[in-house]
């Protein structure tokens, strides 16, 4: 998932890095009352500020790091009461959406193995967020792995709103829907999740089949966007009709066989 028409608009400057297994971008609007130069360098400052977040994050939380936090945990050099204070508390956070989502969503893998890894790139997203706006940076639209969060407007002080594009799983350089973000539409976030994307923390409920090859969400905070696409993929039709009905979001969900299941919002 990509901001569409916007990345490649000469009104916008983005940096990049990786991080989480997937690219991140900071991506903010050219025009600007300070000067080229110190915009440039007010984006650099910013980009660093995130991507040393988000690695701070991954070093203690991947499962894909023998170093971490989350694999002594898997191979049991550490118990969870052992854990650092930040790893309960990601922890326990994903255990009460387990609750709310009637076991969707999960923090364990299916041998047991706390596995934090459908909440942390949100919750990674969350605090970048947070660290920008302590920064003071009005406009910018976030991107990590599709994964989306913005704030204020593309074109600076018009109120027009980013426009996240969805790429079809099935063909990667194709974009199958548009849903704006900011500008005043009340949503700020979309994610999106399932087996088109690092799909590895998604564990299926019932008869464990996926009936969603893809599903994306569009909520006010990232968190929400995050986790209850990743419920509704594991869910299935159950999860996303307890979804639309409990929180205030905006669902696209692709079936196996290509059909679409869509709300209002991404139907308009």
């Amino acid at each position: 998932m990509q901001p569409t028409s916007e990345f490649g608009r000469p009104g916008l400057k983005a940096r990049t890095f990786r991080c989480m297994g997937t690219v991140v971008s900071l991506t903010v609007p050219a025009g600007t009352e300070i000067g080229t130069a110190a915009a440039d360098a007010a984006l650099a400052a910013a980009t660093v500020v995130v991507e040393q977040l988000f690695l701070e994050l991954d070093a203690r939380f991947s499962l894909y790091r023998p170093g971490s936090e989350a694999s002594r945990l898997a191979r049991g050099e550490l118990s969870l009461r052992e854990a650092s204070q930040d790893f309960r508390d990601r922890y326990a956070e994903a255990a009460e959406w387990r609750l709310l989502t009637e076991g969707a969503f999960t923090p364990e893998r299916p041998d047991g193995v706390p596995d934090l890894s459908g909440l942390v790139k949100g919750f990674a997203i969350k605090e970048a967020g947070a660290a920008l706006e302590a920064l003071e940076l009005g406009d910018w639209c976030l991107n990590a792995g599709g994964d989306v969060l913005v704030a204020g407007s593309p074109i600076m002080a018009s109120g027009a709103s980013w426009r996240a594009g969805i790429v079809d799983p099935q063909d990667r350089n194709t974009l199958i829907a548009a849903y704006p973000l900011g500008g005043g539409t009340g949503a700020a976030a979309l994610a999106t999740s399932g087996s088109a994307e690092r799909g590895d923390h998604i564990w299926t409920s019932g008869a464990g089949l996926c009936e969603f090859h893809q599903v994306s969400v569009a909520a006010a905070d990232i968190v929400t966007a995050d986790v209850l696409a990743t419920a509704i993929v594991a869910g299935g039709v159950p999860m996303l009709n307890r979804a639309t009905s409990g929180w205030d979001v905006e669902v696209l969900a692709i079936r196996n066989d290509g059909g679409l299941l869509a709300t209002k919002g991404f139907r308009a």
